[in-house]
């Protein structure tokens, strides 16, 4: 496998081009950039990598917002990035920050301050596209690892403001969560600062087991027989007990190992773990909570070790921009989101064979339509999750439940998709039935108006799947789309009686006469 790319590179016609890109990540505890170049064949190799420390998230996790000092440092790093780049002649470049602006009071501020300064667009993603990129990037060096392959995987990242989790079974995603929950986080709020170690350890430790607690709820850990870790401080145990593999991005470090230096890093003050292993002192502070967070989880696995990952969030963003310069997909990641938004469909108790047919449907009317709505793949996948969460909001109430769902999707972290996707399939859904879009709906017209094209498109579609989706119809296989003049015609086959469904319809095509400018016409 290559090492990790931009994606809008460009390729001469007759000529193959390789251009120096950059991603930049904008963290909790450091920002850093790693510069590569991608060739043709969609892989990349890396030139150079730089970190610089700033505690971001200490400003953010203790006062609710950047401070006037950090803004600057912020913009001097990234100034000195920009005169590196230069030197490689980088056309395209990446940058996003993660929870320390994510959760900053003033981000917009801070982001502004970027853009006049420097002229580099930061994007903020949310937790459940960093674990996207994450686990994107970890796929690519454990997917030939035989325990992988077989059983059930726990992929963990513990940042600085959040944890992320994801599981793996047969090598394929199954569920994935993102905890506000991470080693900087955890220290701003104890404020164990002028503890003796043995304290510290303690109070860390009871709250790490209560956090964790809660995730089981979500998660079956125990079910978990192999574990992969991925961060800084976890790369730190890798080097210090672990040992290699045939993979270079991979190291392996037994349980006892990791219990012995755990136990060893308890011990000491970050000050002293600072002058014992030769690590910055912004390194060593955060260095206990993190372990204790992967050794906690571990614990409550069946794994009798930890496959430490070399690679990052930032392999990840250039692993995909390397896929889209080359036009290759991701599809395991995108059969991960989908069991991802299922996974949420259970948690609140949807009806998933009801959801999964209503998406089947819809999928197949999607496909039919690409002529007439010119939308892409990724929108047919929105389609799909706001297809699968559409009743979501019946968890709260069965009245009005199409505004509970805009509701709960639009405060939830779907793995893979950004916070952008996530509101189009909130909206979506929360269109699926009742009144279509109305100007006095402000959350939907504070969309730009390509968003509202998409979600109008989608949600049309939705609303006749729904109708559909009645009575004796078991399978998207009994539906049959065809045009016919101005009309939309539809044809159930072995369905007896079609009372239910042309109700529906004559509730629900109002949208789809409006958006694609066909009547609707249902028959045996």
């Amino acid at each position: 496998m290559s090492d990790l790319v931009d994606s809008h590179m460009t390729t001469n016609e007759g000529e193959d081009t390789v251009h120096p890109v950059a991603v930049i990540d904008i963290g909790t505890n450091a920002i850093r950039m790693v510069i590569a170049q991608v060739f043709p064949s969609g892989e990349f190799e890396v030139l150079e990598r730089l970190q610089r420390p700033i505690r971001l998230g200490k400003d953010t996790f203790s006062r609710g917002r950047i401070g006037a000092q950090s803004m600057r440092s912020v913009v001097a790093i990234l100034r000195d990035y920009q005169a590196v780049m230069n030197s490689y002649g980088v056309q395209q470049v990446r940058a996003v920050a993660t929870s320390s602006l994510r959760d900053a009071a003033n981000a917009d501020n801070v982001l502004d301050r970027i853009y006049l300064a420097c002229r580099l667009n930061v994007e903020i993603i949310g937790i459940a596209e960093e674990g996207r990129l994450t686990v994107a990037a970890v796929r690519e060096v454990v997917e030939d690892l035989p325990e992988v392959n077989q059983g059930k995987t726990l992929i963990v990242d513990v940042g600085g403001g959040s944890t992320i989790l994801t599981m793996l079974q047969e090598g394929e995603i199954v569920n994935s969560i993102g905890l506000r929950f991470g080693s900087v986080r955890i220290l701003e709020m104890l404020s164990l600062q002028s503890e003796p170690p043995e304290r510290v350890a303690e109070v860390l430790q009871q709250h790490i087991r209560t956090q964790i607690a809660n995730v089981e709820r979500s998660l079956t850990l125990q079910d978990c027989d192999t574990f992969v870790a991925v961060g800084g401080d976890v790369r730190f145990a890798a080097r210090v007990v672990g040992h290699p593999t045939r993979s270079e991005k991979l190291f392996v470090v037994e349980k006892d190992q990791f219990r012995s230096l755990l136990r060893q890093c308890s011990r000491h003050t970050p000050n002293q773990l600072a002058h014992k292993y030769n690590l910055p002192f912004i390194d060593a502070e955060t260095l206990l909570p993190a372990l204790m967070t992967y050794w906690e989880l571990l614990c409550r696995t069946s794994a009798e070790r930890v496959i430490v990952s070399q690679v990052s969030m930032r392999d990840g963003l250039l692993l995909e921009l390397a896929r889209e310069a080359t036009g290759r997909k991701d599809n395991a990641l995108q059969e991960g989101i989908v069991r991802a938004a299922e996974a949420v469909g259970q948690r609140y108790r949807v009806d998933l064979d009801h959801a999964r047919l209503v998406a089947g449907i819809a999928i197949k009317l999607f496909d039919f339509l690409v002529a007439d709505h010119g939308l892409g793949p990724r929108q047919r996948l929105l389609l799909q999750v706001a297809a699968l969460l559409h009743e979501i909001g019946g968890f709260i109430s069965a009245s009005a439940h199409h505004k509970h769902s805009y509701y709960i999707i639009s405060n939830t972290e779907i793995f893979g998709l950004n916070r952008l996707e996530t509101q189009i399939v909130a909206h979506v859904a929360r269109y699926h039935r009742r009144s279509p879009p109305k100007p006095s709906h402000l959350d939907y017209m504070a969309l730009s108006r390509e968003q509202r094209v998409i979600v109008n498109k989608l949600a049309a579609i939705l609303r006749i799947a729904d109708a559909l989706a009645r009575g004796n119809v078991r399978q998207a296989e009994d539906v049959e789309f065809h045009h016919e003049a101005d009309e939309l015609i539809i044809t159930l086959h072995n369905i007896e009686n079609l009372v239910f469904q042309k109700r529906a319809i004559a509730v629900k095509s109002d949208m789809f006469e409006d958006v694609y400018g066909m009547k609707v016409r249902l028959q045996e």
